[in-house]
């Protein structure tokens, strides 16, 4: 069933969107997640066949020309933010694919089950792990672990996720993540190679080689069939960002499917808007 109130669209049970992805596979196609930080991007993205539209407070920070990575900094309240442009820009608009909200589980100031109410209650169809602290390395992940504001947060938000119904499809960035996170019940895993390339504000030196995403991908996905063989298996980042680099991808991993934010969102943006100024600039009198 759909949504119990209108017939059509979400929120969708956990089970629901399974077996919705699980008809794509069927069909032997790849599943397509996209990112959303507008309303008028969700309606387009929709309308382009996407599987799943997932809210990210990045989408925010790309969407007003900046990079995705400052979804992770301190400019604003990320949960806030997902559950803003769900509530007032995404939600609205999206008439049928389920809706996945980014939620930041680490935050210390929110009781995340209570959080997670609110996702669900807003009509969300389930989450993401959105800020994630799987992509931070270094002397700073360390600190963030120590001093309880860890990767382990967030595998605990979907084991609560698993007990409200809620659909998850999360980021890992390790093999050894991807196993914790498929312990707590995770639905869908998206092997996190790195910040996008290419475009105005993609990376170019901090991104990996396509033999890296294959090799970590792989070794990702088969860390988590080994816990559970059922999960749905989704690449992004790094030097994946076109349909040709998302075949390369397909062709030589187990992954079902990829997650689209700065590769469909920002580079549609970027390279429509330019194309049609010039066309429009051509035009003499």
């Amino acid at each position: 069933m759909a949504n119990p109130w209108t017939g059509k669209g979400n929120p969708y049970t956990r089970q629901e969107v399974r077996d919705r992805l699980q008809k794509v596979i069927d069909q032997k196609k790849a599943i397509i997640a996209a990112g959303a930080g507008t309303g008028i991007s969700a309606k387009f993205i929709e309308k382009g066949g996407a599987d799943l539209i997932i809210i990210y407070n990045s989408g925010r920070f790309r969407m007003s020309g900046h990079g995705s990575t400052a979804g992770l900094m301190a400019y604003g309240d990320a949960n806030a933010v997902a559950m803003e442009i769900g509530e007032f820009e995404v939600l609205p608009v999206v008439e049928d694919i389920p809706v996945i909200c980014g939620v930041h589980g680490s935050d210390p100031r929110r009781r995340i089950w209570h959080h997670l109410l609110k996702v669900k209650e807003m009509g969300f169809s389930g989450i993401n792990n959105f800020p994630t602290h799987c992509i931070v390395d270094g002397h700073f992940r360390q600190v963030l672990e120590e001093t309880g504001m860890g990767f382990d947060k967030e595998v605990e938000m979907v084991r609560i996720a698993s007990k409200m119904d809620l659909f998850s499809i999360v980021y890992v960035a390790k093999p050894e993540e991807a196993v914790q996170m498929a312990e707590a019940g995770a639905d869908a895993i998206i092997t996190h190679v790195g910040t996008t390339v290419g475009g105005s504000i993609g990376v170019t030196g901090a991104s990996c080689t396509m033999d890296d995403a294959i090799e970590r991908t792989n070794s990702i996905i088969g860390a988590a069939k080994k816990v559970n063989p059922k999960i749905f298996f989704l690449a992004h980042g790094g030097p994946i960002n076109t349909p040709d680099d998302v075949r390369v991808i397909l062709d030589k991993t187990n992954a079902h499917g990829f997650v689209g934010a700065s590769s469909l969102e920002r580079m549609g943006v970027e390279k429509s808007l330019t194309d049609l100024t010039r066309e429009f600039k051509s035009l003499t009198i």
